[in-house]
This record gives C-alpha cells, structure tokens and sequence, in this order.
C-alpha cells in the first residue's frame, strides 16, 4: 500500500502556521524586555531566530521549525522540513553548528519504515550542510509532524537582524515564489513529475549564501521569505526598520509551473489568511488579478532569502547567490521613506 502522507495532515509545510493575526495576539503580552541584555535578538520584530551573545566574537543562533507534511514522499518531506529549519541560522548571517530533531508521529498508523524514512531525510541534509543531529524529541500525535531546532554561530557584528534595513535599500530575493501554489497542486492531485521535480529542487536547496552575505557591510538585513509569504516578511521589514517598500510584480521569480496554476486558481488556504494579516499594508494597482494578489501572499516553504542592501553592493550580493546555485536571485524592488506600506507595481 502506498502511503500519502499529505492525507494524514489538516495542511502542510510552512502554510499550516498560526495565521499572523491570531500569533500576534497570543504573544501581545509577552516581552522579555531589558531583563536580558546578552539577548540580542528575541521576538520583537519577528525576526528568523534569538540570538545570545557568548562573548565578544560568538553569538549563538537559537530556532525551532516544524511542521506537518508538505509532500506525501516521507523521504523528501524531512529533507524540506530539516532545509527550511536551517534556513532562520543562514537567514540571521550564522553558520549552523548542530540540530536536535522534532518529531510527532501516529506511531499506529503510519509504518516504521515510513517515519524512518522521513529521519533519514533530515539526517541527509544536516550532513549536507556540515552539522550532526545530536539529539531530540520525539511523541506520539495524531499528525505526522517533523523539523528541526537549529543551532548556529555568528560574529555579533555581523549579525543581520530583519529591523535595520534602510531607505534606498535595494531588496533582492534568491529563490522563486510559487511552492505553496505547487504543494496545493500536488494535494489536489494536479501537479506533474517534471514540476514536482522543479519544486523539490528549491525546497531542499540550503540557503547557505546568507553565511558569506553577513560579511558584507552593505548588506543591512536578511530575512527568509515563508509562511507569512513575501508581502507579509518585506511588511515586517518595513515595520521593524521603518521604512516603506516599493515591488516590482513583473520581476518577481515565480517557478513557471507555480504560475500557471496560479492563473488556473490554484491557491492555498494560508494565501487569505496571510492577506487578511497584512494586506491592510499593501498597495496594490487598479484591477490587480487575484492569482497575482495570491502569489504575493503565497506560503512559501523552505524559501529564499530576501537580503536589503545598497544599490551599490546589489550585483555583488546578486553575484554571491548565483555562484551558490540561486541563477534565479534578483533585485525585485527598493525600500523608501515613509510609514510601513508595501506600493505593489
């Protein structure tokens, strides 16, 4: 019997997240304030991971991702999960250092072979990116759930926080857009081989670039583009570094396939919600198309990073992805003066 792994879960990937709104309400009462001065960053602008200064040359990197199936392949299913988990370390300009596993399971429901075969997805990539999984925690749940918490290190001075981008700032992205598009596609049984294909390909590509970009002092800020989708992470750019955002739509990198079941309606469940979060922040043209409006809040799984610096330093930062692998890495638009908006051209 084959097991669909996406038929034991309520959604998948990062689009099962807590819808933004209700997040925020249910850390509203929460602050760590000044109580911890080696904290460095926490979650008071949203960003990828805490981070904890050692002392003058270390600043350990702290996360935690996981999820519920985003592909039924329980193989390729740990790689995203354990990909998208390491994803927060690159995204704060860190090296990953060691990962414990998260691990939920219907333990009488799904074979051993199948949840072994999920670990061993995560073990292949941890290995890809230098690191052990030195431990973890496992329960029994209704849901196959698995990630990662992801340790790493970073120079405190070359910590790249989601908070301190610039007016003029450039914003380059360096994966495409489209993967909670192509992971409904796939659920609703309408996704072929090749895009399959196409879609793994990016979901288990480390965003090892965010590493070499924390060395540059042009760079101002790193996030990774995911669950919130890319309107609702440039937002909490903007809202943590008070700047407006202007976006060029037509330079976006969508994945081909994404696009064409976009215009066919193809959308996820998290899109809306994610649009009722932030499209209060959004500036969109007369008649923008809905699928387009949908890709703009698309949930994206394992994306890429979206990195602000200065015009000066794009085509350097451009150059670093696409020597990692990232030959779809652009300039998609520019942060400006102004009270957190997003202008979508």
């Amino acid at each position: 019997m084959q097991i669909r792994l996406t038929e034991y879960a309520h959604g998948g990937g990062c689009g099962c997240k807590i819808a933004p709104g209700t997040l925020s309400q249910l850390l509203g009462q929460s602050a760590t304030g000044g109580m911890f001065p080696e904290l460095l960053v926490g979650y008071d602008h949203a960003d990828d991971a805490a981070v904890y200064r050692l002392n003058d040359s270390q600043a350990l990197v702290a996360t935690t991702d996981f999820f519920t199936p985003v592909v039924d392949d329980a193989f390729d299913f740990g790689r995203i999960a354990a990909t998208n988990a390491i994803s927060d370390v690159y995204a704060m300009g860190a090296t990953p250092v060691m990962a414990l596993a998260v691990v939920g399971m219907p333990v009488n429901k799904l074979p051993v072979e199948v949840i072994r075969q999920i670990l061993a997805g995560g073990e292949a990539v941890c290995r890809g990116a230098g690191i052990p999984i030195a431990g973890g925690h496992s329960i029994d749940s209704s849901e196959p759930i698995y990630g990662l918490v992801a340790l790493g290190l970073v120079h405190p001075d070359r910590l790249k926080r989601n908070s301190e981008a610039r007016a003029g700032d450039d914003l380059v992205l360096g994966k495409p857009l489209g993967v909670g598009i192509l992971s409904a596609a796939l659920k609703g049984g309408r996704l072929e081989p090749a895009e399959y294909a196409e879609m793994i390909d990016f979901t288990t590509r480390l965003n090892r670039p965010g590493t070499e970009l924390s060395t540059m002092a042009d760079v101002h800020a790193i996030t990774d583009v995911t669950g919130f989708g890319l309107l609702g992470h440039v937002l909490e750019i903007c809202r943590g570094s008070k700047v407006a955002a202007r976006i060029a739509f037509d330079k976006l990198p969508i994945l081909e396939p994404a696009l064409r079941h976009a215009q066919a309606g193809t959308v996820t469940g998290a899109s809306a919600r994610n649009w009722q979060s932030y499209g209060a922040g959004a500036q969109l043209p007369d008649g923008f198309a809905e699928w387009k409006r949908n890709l703009l809040t698309d949930p994206q799984t394992s994306g890429g990073l979206l990195v602000c610096c200065t015009r000066e330093a794009t085509r350097s930062v451009i150059e670093v992805f696409r020597q990692g692998g990232f030959h779809a890495a652009t300039r998609i638009g520019q942060l400006i003066a102004g009270d957190p908006l997003i202008e979508v051209a």
